[in-house]
């Protein structure tokens, strides 16, 4: 990371206050106060691991470096870390779904709420990359992007509605991965044609169309829910030819029984993948858990809408933070307990904290 202040005017240096900033995150701090709270109280295990020769960095201070810091290099610095420590992402489904931060928006200073585009890869519940933008709409732009900074191939990109433009599919190709796309207004003459063909087919039974349904039951909490995935060769729809690699068209069709009530939800999607309902529906459902495993925990357990760090880039690079610690989380196996657990564990047992950053006693930055 470039050093963002004015040379010979620091007294703090940028190493040791990433250092602190990430160990703290991981025993608990959700804002510069708590992480220099704890900073306090931890300075001498600190110390094994950073110079600290000026003590702890005020709270004003961290959150000042933390505005200065370069946005863009720091979620470039983010992936490459993660491209360093994950292997191959070959027939993993890799989920790409953006998220507003709310505790970001400055009204007063008319600006909107950072909105975050992530790669998500479900099945090993860490965050492959990132990129930022000031509003949703420019989620469009932004996904191209973060697939060029990402090794996708061999994978599944998933992506809803929003990604699904021309262009995103070719991009995906192009990294040797699948894609599964939601299909919406948004792409309205496709999207009218898959609706309409799989009216027809539903009420001719798919009658030689040899169709096989993915059926999957899911009860919880009051809610009984059947979901039915078919999945049917896109040789059947007309003028395809600027889709890239377009092999099925898919619908999922979910029922709802809560509290008595009963409702009736049907979604369509597009892929390059083979017309295959089983590994199809398996791969939607992971997209689906992008909402628990990344956005719930950010919300519920690291307090990011809740969170009001906001001056110049600190939010955004707070949330790199968050997703660093996040993997680092995950990543450790040696107690099963919850994410929220893990950190209020870290916030009493330094030893555990050490295992979980990977630092040793001769650990020095």
């Amino acid at each position: 990371m470039p050093e963002p202040r004015v040379e010979g005017r620091t007294t703090h240096r940028l190493i040791d206050i990433l250092v602190l900033t990430i160990c703290a995150v991981v025993a608990g701090a959700d804002d510069w106060e708590h992480v220099a709270m704890w900073g306090e109280e931890k300075i001498d295990w600190l110390r094994q691991f950073v110079k600290l020769d000026h003590g702890i960095p005020s709270h004003d201070t961290i959150g000042r470096v933390f505005s200065l810091l370069d946005a863009d290099c720091f979620q470039a610095c983010f992936v490459r870390w993660v491209s360093a420590t994950c292997t191959s992402l070959a027939g993993e489904v890799v989920a790409i779904d953006g998220k507003t931060m709310r505790g970001s928006q400055r009204r007063r200073l008319g600006k909107n709420a950072i909105h975050v585009v992530s790669a998500f890869a479900s099945g090993r519940g860490i965050t492959l990359g990132q990129l930022s933008t000031d509003t949703k709409s420019n989620e469009i732009t932004a996904i191209p992007k973060l697939l060029d900074m990402l090794d996708v191939s061999g994978s599944t990109v998933t992506i809803d509605a929003m990604g699904c433009q021309v262009g995103i599919a070719a991009k995906i190709v192009e990294k040797g991965a699948h894609y599964l796309l939601g299909l919406k207004g948004n792409q309205g003459k496709l999207a009218e044609q898959v609706e309409d063909f799989f009216d027809i087919a539903e009420r001719e039974r798919y009658r030689n169309l040899d169709a096989v349904e993915d059926i999957v039951h899911d009860k919880g909490h009051g809610r009984v829910e059947t979901r039915r995935c078919v999945a049917l060769p896109a040789r059947h729809l007309e003028n395809t030819d600027a889709w890239s690699g377009l092999g099925s068209m898919v619908m999922v069709e979910s029922m709802r029984f809560i509290d008595g009530k009963e409702s009736c939800e049907k979604r369509y999607y597009i892929s390059s993948m083979a017309p295959d309902s089983r590994a199809i529906g398996a791969a939607i459902r992971a997209h689906w858990g992008v909402e628990n495993q990344l956005h719930w925990r950010l919300d519920v357990t690291f307090g990011e809408d809740a969170c009001r760090v906001r001056v110049g880039n600190a939010a955004e690079n707070f949330n790199v933070v968050r997703k660093i610690v996040m993997n680092l989380l995950k990543a450790d196996t040696s107690r099963k307990l919850t994410m929220a657990k893990k950190r209020q564990l870290a916030a009493l047992n330094t030893n555990f904290l050490g295992d979980v950053l990977g630092l040793r006693s001769n650990s020095e930055f």
